[in-house]
């Protein structure tokens, strides 16, 4: 008796074993359509899972261990059971998988193979209506989305969205953009917020437009469409990005400007002449005499001078050659206007209203204004505004001296110790006189043989030369003008 009991006990335990098995495993009912793939992820799937039941007939399966995926793809209709087990025979899942034909195969077919290529998707039939559901990246998907479903009237229907990592996704590529480390950009409710420090405002804008260029469309969701929601909309670009403070100014670069100016003067006279005009100078007079010693009475005497009787031949050939080079040079900070001033006061006289003689003066010589700038403090091109005057003395005449004015004014780009030609005159004048009667000659001559020529040309050329030269302080360089005028400390 006692025998019989154990074994019956022996028997029994399995069955209880299995009892409880069958119990823990998972009972899932699936509605399939015939040549719809259908993808169901099962979390405790075995290392080594066995399948049991009738389901080959109705559908095939394939498993994906790594991703714990079974697929089921639908070859008939009717239905059919799916038992998984484990090593040990325990049941683990238990499906009971119904097929049908649907009208709406076609449907699902035609839109996989529109849409396949837009990510986050799936599309299903459900309620007897094909649906596409998900959450897609990009609102231009949204787009093909909608005319792809419109196309199938009341077959087909969308509930696809905006996924939020969209929005995280292209704030990264903004910030990447804008390339800023002191600025990051954050994506919160649909909107971009733009934080950090600017070194200036054009910097700031530029972070801004960026931005803007990536804010993806708007999509009116199907509440809002209808009016069952009122959605507040903002700008998309919130720019909360600050402007560093203003830090000190660097310290302006020393320029220092050496000017050239060149004169080359040239002048040929040429003259002949040829008088014999001579006059005659009546001096006829009475003369009264009284004395002791003389008679008493009165002397003519009739006295005549005869002038310039002897012709005169006159022959003169004259040339003159004149360079005249006058170097100048200044320090100054760039900006500031760096003036040079060479000026000989030349004095004449004149007569005033009363015929009093007075003295005036007429200034002559070079008033040089440069004013140097540094647009990029990296290069070594230099700005540079120039002004100057030449006042030159040609000559002198009765009212004072004659005085050439000549003045430049322009602005031009040197580099650092290159030189420019800024400016240049060239003047040529000529000159030719016949039979005039020099100064001083009788207006009333016995005879009049009288013939000359005078010829003159005169030419002239001035240019100006200027080498802006950077410096480091304006002590460099003082120690070859220290060595050349042998100066010591």
């Amino acid at each position: 008796m006692k025998t019989l009991l154990i074994l019956f006990i022996v028997i029994l335990l399995p069955s209880i074993g299995l009892a409880q098995d069958n119990k823990s495993a998972t009972k899932k009912f699936l509605n399939l359509t015939v040549g719809l793939s259908t993808d169901e992820k099962l979390p405790f799937l075995p290392d080594d899972p066995q399948f049991t039941g009738d389901f080959k007939k109705i559908t095939k399966l394939s498993v994906a261990k790594d991703m714990k995926i079974l697929r089921f793809d639908p070859t008939a209709e009717g239905v059919g059971t799916l038992n998984v087990l484990d090593n040990r025979g325990r049941k683990v899942a238990e499906y009971v998988i119904t097929i049908k034909k649907s009208k709406l195969e076609n449907v699902v077919r035609e839109m996989r193979a529109l849409l396949g290529e837009i990510e986050g998707i799936s599309i299903k039939i459900i309620n007897n209506k094909v649906v596409v559901d998900g959450e897609i990246l990009l609102p231009k998907d949204m787009n093909r989305i909608m005319s792809v479903v419109s196309q199938y009237g009341d077959q087909a229907a969308t509930i696809v969205t905006l996924s939020p990592i969209a929005q995280k996704k292209i704030a990264e590529i903004i910030e990447k953009d804008i390339n800023n480390p002191e600025i990051t950009v954050r994506a919160v409710n649909g909107k971009f917020i733009l934080e950090g420090l600017a070194g200036s405002k054009e910097e700031k804008d530029r972070a801004e437009i960026i931005a803007k260029t990536y804010v993806p469309d708007y999509v009116v969701g199907a509440a809002e469409k209808t009016g069952d929601i009122k959605v507040q909309r903002s700008l998309p670009v919130l720019n909360l990005i600050e402007l560093k403070p203003a830090g000190e100014a660097p310290p302006k670069k020393i320029v220092q400007l050496v000017v050239h100016y060149v004169e080359l003067q040239k002048d040929y006279t040429r003259g002949f002449r040829f008088q014999f005009t001579p006059t005659l100078e009546d001096q006829t007079k009475i003369d009264f005499q009284s004395g002791s010693r003389s008679p008493s009475g009165f002397i003519t005497s009739i006295t005549g001078i005869v002038s310039n009787l002897l012709p005169k031949l006159n022959w003169a050939k004259e040339h003159g050659h004149a360079r005249i080079l006058q170097t100048s040079s200044v320090i100054v900070l760039e900006g500031q206007a760096g003036k040079i001033q060479s000026v000989t006061k030349v004095p004449y006289q004149t007569t005033g209203a009363q015929g009093q003689i007075q003295t005036s003066f007429e200034d002559a010589g070079i008033i040089t204004d440069i004013t140097p700038t540094i647009p990029n403090p990296n290069s070594d091109s230099i700005n540079l505004s120039v002004s100057f005057k030449l006042k030159s003395l040609i000559g002198q005449t009765e009212s004072g001296p004659l005085i050439s004015d000549n003045s430049i004014q322009t602005a031009v780009t040197v580099r650092s110790s290159q030189s420019a030609a800024i400016g240049g005159l060239v003047s040529n004048s000529s000159g030719t006189d016949y039979n005039k009667l020099p100064k001083g000659t009788s207006d009333n001559p016995l005879i009049s043989l009288y013939s000359s020529k005078f010829f003159r040309r005169n030419q002239s050329q001035f240019v100006v030369f200027i080498t802006p030269i950077i410096k480091n302080s304006a002590s460099a360089g003082s120690e070859k003008i220290k060595a050349k005028f042998r100066l010591r400390e």
